[in-house]
């Protein structure tokens, strides 16, 4: 056959888009017309080239033209590697990318084509794999309008020429087996763009990651054992809406000071343990160049963050924690991404992953690029990231960040900065039935997990079901109950009594979803303070309102979640720059916090009223007769065959013989009080319980800035 000298060109320097159609073996004719195997091969400034097939036969290769290399054989093709020999009498034997058949096959192209590929990691990135007799790494990538592209890396002196990538045709994808590359090694694909541009870009699908600043992507193989298969088992068989559940949310990097992922387990473990948490939730933990964006600007959503340790290593992590008994959720970012050069932005040349209408493909506020819902490749790329998060590391849930700037094409733009959808309206229709998709597709891969929307708007049916028009997540995280809350504990006690709405009106919406109630690092960061900070009044009465407002909050229908260093009343506001003020646990008022939330976690969790029917509003019922005080709130909790009652003085002075009708006769015990003198409180309370006359009435002794949680026995 013969090839043209532009072609021959074209593959030489790396530019062509098949450069398999060209070198490897090839069948052939030769001069006299008879059949044979053509070998040609890249080897620039070679003396001389030969390949070595696997039967012993040594084939001469004869230079053709700017380094590409020929020869024909008659027979049998087998593998083979190229025996390569150089001026200064150096060399090398090696097999040759260019032999190797594609690693994807035509179901894998048709699924991501359609967006349906739901093990996407499995196909493209880098693997390390065996393929015909040779052990290396098999690359892929999706970039459908790029001219060419090479792989680069330490390996090949960061010149992609002798690596070129294959295109697959119409599926965007392109390809290439690299023999002898293991893992660990550097990489990025150098993308020619449709104007003709060399860019570098980390891979989207790679599994691991240099630690930034540095940015190219690592070749990873697992080689962890889990030994969570217990656990997995146990949760497949459990609802998380109808368990307890309250949640310790961790910025790895500032929990304590010089933290890995290994070194973690331990200290984690012991102190999530000891405070009862079920739960501990993870900001961002995918790859992100920028350290004071907690996590929430990802570069790459397949490779955890390397600053903490390897992909194992964050394995090992959560396999102890699972061991513990402790469930891990880890925040999710679907809704944008930073415009780094290096990462998924104008990945080749062009807008591919983000929206090309600016009107819809940036966050100006943010400075990032929004995705482009409607596409299914991309589509496709964040679904099964989301799986493999459930799948590779075994995470129990998933926090999805900033669900409402998903939602609403004219989130935080003005007029004429937003294009209406088809009916012209303003909700995302793209973004919503992609939220749709990746809910039901996780709980029907992965029953027993949680998918928790932060979503800050009235948007209906966040956690309705998808086949009833929902959006499918098990959760929502309830913003307006912490605005509506935190505005009311910051007042001064004197004046809280004209603002008693702020503290109830959650009950209205209460059970319109299943909420997780959530104190987050966002309350505590950006000149807001620390949670004890925002209370009023000296330390004491901070501590006492830290108490009860804690109280509240895990009394109140929905799960929680409170973010590290709230536990013991961290003074300063939380900066991801520095560790937490643990030395404040040397001084008892601290210490007695911190001892009075393992309590309350402790007692929630030993309630089935306060967490098996939290959406059911019939288990819910406010109480304050015979005598209303705007001070004073109190609600009933029904589940698992008992009740419990939650009374909340939120004066600063105690209420005496205070009298309410409980919901059955007998006694209440107290089995919570937040104003114990083992917590720093002032001791009000009811010598453990109450005794109602034949009615029902109660006459409370009720402690200042604080909650009781009694609970009824039935007989006595």
């Amino acid at each position: 056959m013969t090839i043209s000298d532009a072609l021959l060109d074209a593959v030489a320097h790396g530019e062509h888009h098949a450069p398999h159609d060209v070198l490897g073996l090839h069948q052939d004719v030769d001069a006299t017309g008879r059949a044979v195997w053509t070998v040609r091969a890249r080897r620039p400034l070679a003396r001389s080239v030969t390949a070595v097939f696997a039967d012993g036969e040594r084939v001469p290769l004869m230079h053709v033209r700017e380094g590409i290399w020929a020869g024909a054989k008659s027979g049998r093709a087998r593998p083979y590697v190229l025996e390569t020999v150089y001026p200064d009498g150096s060399g090398n034997t090696c097999d040759d990318p260019y032999r190797h058949l594609p690693g994807l096959g035509e179901l894998d192209l048709h699924l991501i084509r359609e967006g349906r590929h739901e093990r996407l990691w499995d196909v493209l990135g880098a693997h390390v794999r065996e393929d015909d007799g040779s052990v290396g790494t098999a690359f892929a990538v999706w970039a459908p309008n790029a001219r060419a592209v090479r792989v680069v890396g330490s390996f090949n002196a960061w010149d992609g020429r002798g690596h070129a990538m294959r295109s697959l045709g119409a599926s965007g994808v392109w390809e290439l087996f690299v023999p002898g590359l293991a893992a660990g090694a550097v990489y990025k694909f150098e993308i020619r763009t449709p104007a003709g541009d060399w860019i570098l870009k980390a891979d989207p699908m790679a599994q691991a990651a240099e630690v930034p600043p540095a940015t190219a992507s690592v070749v990873a193989a697992s080689t962890y054992a889990w030994t969570d298969a217990e656990w997995i088992a146990a949760r497949a068989a459990q609802q998380p809406v109808a368990r307890p559940m309250s949640v310790y949310e961790v910025h790895l990097g500032s929990w304590r000071e010089h933290m890995d992922y290994r070194g973690a387990a331990d200290a984690l473990i012991s102190h999530v343990q000891s405070l009862g948490f079920t739960h501990v939730e993870f900001l961002p933990l995918a790859e992100h160049p920028f350290g004071g964006s907690w996590g929430y600007q990802v570069s790459g959503y397949y490779a955890p963050t390397s600053r903490y340790g390897s992909p194992d290593d964050l394995r090992y992590l959560i396999d102890r924690l699972h061991g513990a008994g402790i469930g891990v959720i880890m925040d999710w970012v679907p809704g944008h991404f930073p415009k780094d050069a290096f990462a998924l932005g104008r990945f080749d040349g062009t807008p591919l992953y983000e929206h090309p209408d600016p009107r819809r493909g940036e966050h100006r506020d943010w400075g990032t690029y929004i995705f482009d819902y409607g596409r299914n490749e991309v589509r496709n790329f964040l679904v099964a990231n989301a799986l493999y998060w459930f799948e590779q590391f075994h995470v129990d849930g998933l926090r999805v960040d900033a669900v409402a700037s998903m939602l609403y094409l004219d989130y935080s733009r003005a007029d004429g900065e937003w294009e209406p959808n088809i009916h012209g309206g303003r909700e995302n229709l793209e973004a919503i039935r992609f939220l749709q998709e990746v809910n039901a597709t996780a709980y029907r891969l992965h029953p027993g997990v949680a998918m928790i929307a932060e979503e800050s708007t009235s948007f209906t049916g966040v956690t309705a079901p998808t086949d009833h028009g929902g959006l499918g997540f098990g959760f929502k995280w309830n913003m307006g109950w912490m605005n509506d809350s935190l505005v009311y504990i910051q007042r001064d006690p004197m004046y809280r009594s004209h603002h008693a709405g702020e503290l109830s009106f959650s009950f209205v919406y209460a059970f319109s979803e299943n909420f997780v109630l959530p104190i987050s690092h966002d309350e505590v960061v950006h000149g807001k303070g620390s949670l004890l900070a925002k209370m009023p009044g000296d330390h004491w009465q901070k501590l006492a309102n830290m108490r009860a407002f804690l109280s509240y909050m895990w009394a109140h229908p929905g799960k929680q979640l409170l973010f590290m260093g709230q536990e013991f009343g961290q003074l300063s506001e939380w900066s991801e720059q520095r560790p937490l003020d643990w030395w404040l646990l040397d001084q008892p008022s601290h210490r007695q916090l911190q001892d009075f939330v393992a309590a309350l976690n402790a007692t929630y969790a030993d309630q089935p009223a306060l967490w098996q029917r939290d959406g059911d509003p019939s288990a819910f019922e406010r109480l304050g007769a015979p005598s209303w005080n705007p001070d004073v709130l109190a609600f009933r909790r029904d589940g698992g065959g008992s009740t419990v009652v939650v009374v909340c003085n939120f004066s600063g002075a105690p209420l005496r013989d205070h009298p309410l009708h409980l919901p059955a006769a007998g006694r209440w015990d107290e089995i919570l009080n937040s104003d114990s003198s083992a917590f720093g409180g002032s001791g009000v309370g009811n010598l453990g319980a109450v005794q109602t006359d034949a009615a029902g009435l109660a006459l409370l002794q009720l402690p200042p800035l604080g909650v009781l949680w009694l609970v009824h026995h039935p007989g006595r």
